[in-house]
């Protein structure tokens, strides 16, 4: 399958209204997250420049639809994104061809300003299993094209799945060469693990440049989304497969846990940043409405399944975290790391995962989250010391859920993570301080995509790394994404690394391959 070329930032002439309209009398239902404004909504809106300029997007496929995403921002980086607070009329149709010609469902949304002119569409009525095109129109102004696809039907034994995840693309740092990479790719879907954006300020002599200082008020977010989205890059990568996402800690601030920031603040103060956050990632991700947050809340954890083949089991690590352990990062078990009410999930959350995974009939149980689950040790003299802000900074909870993948015998555990900017592939053991207790999971940890420059294919001490730690089979410090691939007998995990991103122009490598049999949580060298 080759992928389909995108269509530039204006829509190009041959795609005329009448074009457009074809085929309106058979739509869907659709859930219309942009609902009834109050007040007046324009159906013949006029802009001051092309609204569509943060791209489209698509995500959480299920068996008969997909969400659809877009944002109308003729100025994207300016209050309001350059629009008035009328609400305004969208269409938007659904093509079995990438020409458009075969509209198969089409409807209406209102793009409403208290949501920042934001649209999501749940689509419903489409066919299990198959690629769908996708645009957008307002006014007399239509969108770039978008790719889709629909998952396996309940029940069905899919044969394949291929997915690339991806985390941490700091627009400062970087350029995105990887998603240019990505977006040629023959995938299904792409999973985002977090820190979509940073919130810090601008700082001179980077690559690029933020657009403004800290981030802390709604509009604020609203721009910094923006800025990300405009980029090209990004916006390819969004336009050929639906995305499942969540976040990490930049959403809203730097290494904050529930209610916590991770700055001198208020509760109260951080409560109205973090209802900021959480409203302008909604405004600017294709979610469904049971994710929309009210106020400082959001309901973000949810499964996915693909068939019989695959249960996505997507974690909140953040929102419901207790504060980090401070000035205890020694070898466990210590007093501070055991404490049985330290929690990276809440009991509501873990609940619901252990119970998901309890039930699932999928072959592979996916555990798509943030922060590293192995406890690798990272030797300093004497010391050994951990990330607090990584699973290790719970570990009675780590340990929980080890304990119940092991007892529950739950089926092909595979956890993915991003959050640390390099690549490792680990072997989840049953007991961190017996190393040659057996392994019940694996997990591979993407690196970031633009976050932390240069990445370097070396690393000092790494047979160090790898002698004291025997479960970690690979670590690498290079840019870039993981491209997956899972049938019923195996997973197969590509590591595909930049060189470079402080300019364009970097070649993608297949840095290295794991593969992993269905009833041996081993990873084996492809």
């Amino acid at each position: 399958m080759t992928t389909p070329p995108l269509f530039p930032v204006r829509a190009p002439s041959s795609i005329t209204r009448r074009s457009f309209i074809a085929g309106t009398a058979s739509f869907a239902a659709a859930v219309l997250l942009s609902t009834r404004s109050f007040g007046q909504v324009t159906a013949r809106p006029k802009f001051s420049a092309y609204p569509f300029t943060l791209g489209v997007a698509s995500g959480d496929p299920l068996p008969d639809g997909v969400v659809l995403w877009t944002r109308l921002a003729p100025q994207p980086l300016a209050v309001g994104g350059g629009m008035s607070p009328d609400s305004v009329e969208v269409s938007w149709q659904i093509a079995d061809d990438e020409a458009m010609t075969r509209i198969v469902h089409s409807g209406t949304a209102v793009a409403n300003a208290s949501w920042a002119h934001s649209v999501h569409v749940e689509v419903e009525g489409l066919r299990p299993d198959r690629w769908y095109w996708y645009r957008f129109k307002a006014g007399t102004e239509i969108s770039p094209v978008g790719r889709t696809r629909t998952a396996p039907a309940a029940g069905v034994p899919a044969e394949r799945l291929r997915f690339a995840f991806a985390s941490c693309q700091h627009y400062e740092t970087g350029l995105y060469t990887a998603y240019d990479h990505l977006a040629r790719e023959d995938i299904d879907l792409v999973v985002h693990l977090g820190d979509y954006i940073y919130e810090g300020a601008a700082i001179p002599d980077r690559v690029r440049r933020h657009n403004s200082g800290e981030i802390i008020h709604l509009d604020d977010y609203r721009a910094r989304y923006a800025l990300y989205k405009s980029d090209p890059s990004l916006q390819k990568a969004h336009a050929i497969a639906p995305w499942i996402v969540t976040w990490d800690d930049h959403e809203v601030v730097n290494n904050y846990t529930g209610d916590i920031s991770g700055k001198p603040s208020t509760t109260a103060d951080f409560l109205l940043r973090r209802a900021a956050g959480y409203q302008a990632y909604f405004e600017h991700m294709p979610l469904r409405r049971s994710a929309q947050p009210h106020g400082p809340d959001a309901l973000l954890y949810r499964n996915l399944s693909y068939g019989q083949l695959v249960q996505f089991h997507v974690l909140d690590t953040r929102q419901y975290r207790t504060d980090q352990p401070q000035g205890d990062g020694n070898k466990p078990p210590s007093p501070v790391l055991m404490d049985p009410k330290g929690t990276a999930l809440g009991d509501k959350q873990r609940d619901w995962l252990f119970t998901g995974l309890e039930r699932s009939p999928a072959t592979w149980n996916i555990l798509a989250q943030q922060i590293m689950m192995a406890r690798a040790d990272k030797t300093r003299g004497p010391e050994v010391t951990y990330s607090m802000d990584q699973w290790p900074g719970y570990e009675y909870e780590r340990r929980r859920v080890l304990r119940h993948l092991h007892d529950k015998k739950i089926k092909n555990p595979v956890v993915i993570t991003g959050d640390i900017h390099t690549n490792w592939a680990n072997e989840l053991i049953a007991d961190f301080d017996q190393l040659d207790s057996q392994s019940v999971a694996t997990e591979f940890v993407g690196t970031s995509i633009s976050s932390g420059g240069d990445g370097s294919a070396t690393t000092k001490n790494i047979d160090l790394l790898y002698s004291e730690n025997p479960f970690v089979k690979y670590f690498n410090a290079e840019r870039g994404y993981v491209r997956c691939e899972v049938t019923p007998k195996t997973w197969r995990s590509d590591y595909r690394t930049v060189p470079y991103i402080s300019r364009p122009g970097a070649p993608l490598q297949t840095h290295r391959s794991f593969i992993v049999e269905s009833g041996r949580p081993l990873l084996l060298p492809a």
